[in-house]
Order: structure tokens, then C-alpha cells, then sequence
């Protein structure tokens, strides 16, 4: 952590808190997932920074130390888009390097879609580019694939799930970030934490601390859920508001990687969708898929220093 900065910018009309290291050189800029925070990005801020890049992490709009409007319609993918073309801007620069996870993944490919000349090259993880199906909204075809208890279908009523998580952002998070099973994410009818002595007796990895997971479950005990979960709710709002880019390739330089266990490579028919080459027709300049063995969902944290190196020799041929 040491010589990571932090401050407060106006973009888009919210105020956004960003960590960064590096004064100089060409800017990383890193997005984070759900429910994470720029601290996700804590091992590459310093590794990156520490190699003549200006690295860059933000909380997320609805998370952490940014302001987090109260209305579930600020959370659609153009506002999202919109915030980081904004930091772009604040930063100085025309183009960044991007480097996202999950949510801030989707972030990033839908920011490769509609400004791609703000984007040199793109280290995309456990998330894919999933082109718009006009046939069907993304929540309609989750529930009529995993059905009612899924979890993006689970959130999709508002107060609910924020007020189940409200009870232990601690469990909450110690529940998420050291999930394996690989398979999709269930929530039970008696609620994600029915069940915490599971929660509590499960043993930490060697890559997320006790400290870590207090720091998360500080800033979420702070804000809520409330705005994180508000980028589920916008799922099927954003089909509606991409119909134009319904066929679109994205262009930019693209480096994928995700982990063998990772709930998102073995649902959604994603692996077959990297391997069938449907993905390379999608992102013509795909030019590297890495599979991490016996990696899961937080790669960035799980095998921070792989990820770390993974970027460099990616970025350092621009």
C-alpha cells in the first residue's frame, strides 16, 4: 500500500474517490467488481506503479468513497461509461490502458464499444464480452435458465437483498470473496446468510486477510448495497438502450483471463463461447486467452502477481 495516494474528482456529476501511484507515464487504469473496491487492485496499483505507469483505481459509482445517488435509474451502463470517459478526462490523457473484473469488466467492454479511441489496449478478467441477444433481455434468459433463485434474479427487487446483507457486510463478503464451488451462485429462499456458522468456520485463503475483509466490510457498512446492487437492476434496462449496438464488433486490443474455477468461465455457456472462437468473431484483436489452473473468480487477488505480470508484458508492447 505504501505510496498509493488518494483522492477526490468530479466526473459526471458525482463526486468519485480514486486511488492512484505513479506521477508519471502512461495510465493503467483499473475497474473493479461486485462487491469489491479499488482496493481489489491494491497488489497491480503497486506493481504497475512501481514500473513507470500511472496506475488508477476508482471506487465504482455507488461504492465505496463515491457518491452513490439514490435513484436506480443513475446506474444504467451509459452513466456508468459515462463516469470513467469523465475520469479519462480529469486524468489528463486521450487513452488508457484498461484493466477490469466483473462489473467493472462489462464497464470496460461496453467503454471499448461506444469510445474505443479512448482505450489503447484492454486486460479483461473472468468476465467476457457478451453481445447483446435481441431476442431476449439478459434477466428474462438467467431466470429461464437458473431460475427464481439465481442471484441476479434474486436482486432485482428493491430493498431486499441490501437489507439481508445489512445484517453482516462482513459474512457477506467473506462468503463471496472465498466462494469455489464454481457453480452458479443460488441464494435460498432462506437468504444468503440462513446459514452463517458455514460462513464463519470457513477457513481463510493465504491471499485475503482478516484485515482485508474488515477494510471491504468497513466501507460497506458505510454506504450499503444499495448502489452496487442497482447495476443488476439495470440489466434489462441496458438491452433496451443498446439496441444500436445490437451486431458490434469491439475492436481494441483485447487480452482475456480468467480462472478454470471461476463461476462465470462455467456458467453462461462462456467456455464454450471462448473455445468454440465465437468470442475471437466478437473481438477480432483478441489476441491472448489465459485459463489460470485452479483459479477462481477474484484472480486479481487470488494470483496477484501472475495477473501483475500478465498486464505488463500485455501493456508494455504499446
Amino acid at each position: 500500500m505504501e505510496g498509493i495516494e488518494h483522492r477526490t474528482v468530479e466526473v459526471n456529476g458525482i463526486k468519485m474517490h480514486i486511488a492512484e501511484k505513479g506521477k508519471e507515464g502512461p495510465v493503467v487504469l483499473f475497474l473493479h467488481g461486485f462487491p469489491e473496491l479499488w482496493y481489489s487492485w491494491r497488489h497491480q496499483i503497486a506493481a504497475l506503479g512501481s514500473l513507470g505507469y500511472r496506475a488508477v483505481a476508482p471506487d465504482l459509482r455507488g461504492y465505496g468513497d463515491t457518491e452513490a445517488p439514490a435513484s436506480i435509474n443513475s446506474y444504467t451502463i451509459f452513466h456508468l461509461v459515462g463516469d470513467i470517459v469523465a475520469l479519462i478526462d480529469s486524468l489528463g490523457v486521450e487513452q488508457v490502458f484498461l484493466v477490469a473484473h466483473d462489473w467493472g469488466a462489462t464497464i470496460g467492454w461496453n467503454l471499448c464499444l461506444l469510445r474505443p479511441e479512448r482505450v489503447k489496449a484492454y486486460v479483461c478478467l473472468s468476465v467476457p464480452y457478451f453481445p447483446r441477444n435481441p431476442k431476449v433481455k439478459p434477466v428474462d434468459a438467467m431466470r429461464a435458465v437458473f431460475g427464481d433463485d439465481y442471484y441476479v434474479c434474486r436482486f432485482q427487487e428493491p430493498g431486499k437483498t441490501e437489507a439481508e446483507f445489512a445484517k453482516s457486510p462482513e459474512l457477506v463478503l467473506k462468503a463471496m470473496l472465498t466462494g469455489r464451488s464454481g457453480k452458479p451462485l443460488i441464494i435460498p429462499k432462506e437468504g444468503f446468510l440462513a446459514f452463517p456458522e458455514a460462513i464463519i468456520t470457513r477457513p481463510l485463503p493465504s491471499w485475503l486477510s482478516q484485515q482485508d475483509i474488515n477494510y471491504y466490510a468497513s466501507k460497506f457498512e458505510k454506504t450499503g448495497f444499495t448502489g452496487a446492487l442497482n447495476y443488476y437492476r439495470n440489466f434489462n434496462i441496458n438491452w433496451e438502450l443498446t439496441a444500436a449496438w445490437t451486431g458490434a464488433q469491439i475492436k481494441v486490443p483485447v487480452k482475456f483471463i480468467t480462472g478454470d474455477l471461476d463461476l462465470v468461465y462455467l456458467s453462461f455457456g462462456s467456455k464454450q463461447y471462448i473455445e468454440s472462437g465465437n468470442f475471437k468473431k466478437d473481438v477480432p484483436n483478441l489476441e491472448e486467452v489465459v485459463i489460470q489452473e485452479g483459479v477462481a473468480h477474484f484472480n486479481n487477488q487470488e494470483a496477484a502477481e501472475e495477473i501483475s505480470n500478465h498486464i505488463y508484458e500485455f501493456i508494455k508492447k504499446y
